[in-house]
């Protein structure tokens, strides 16, 4: 890192962030990250109860609540009522 600290002295964090996550994109594939992130679940799983997952679950129904109109309801839930009914009709 030392011998590159000239060159990035004027770029932020956010910046070396993103360089950073573009040069891990090119030198992993997909299984890279399915692993990595399976690995994360796991470790999050053994290390969080279920009143963690509800808080997480409520905040993200809250944002979505807040960032979505009652057509996109309306939407997402006839997609879920037709993927249900395939999924009968095909047993």
């Amino acid at each position: 890192m030392a011998r590159n600290s000239k060159n990035n002295s004027n770029m932020n964090m956010e910046e070396r962030g993103r360089k950073g996550g573009e040069a891990t994109a090119r030198s992993h594939n997909k299984d890279f990250y399915e692993e990595i992130g399976r690995k994360g679940g796991e470790a999050t799983a053994h290390s969080h109860n279920k009143d963690f997952y509800e808080e997480i679950g409520r905040k993200g129904g809250e944002a979505t609540a807040r960032s979505h109109d009652k057509d996109f309801y309306e939407r997402i839930g006839r997609k879920g009522g037709n993927a249900r009914q395939n999924n009968n009709n095909n047993k």
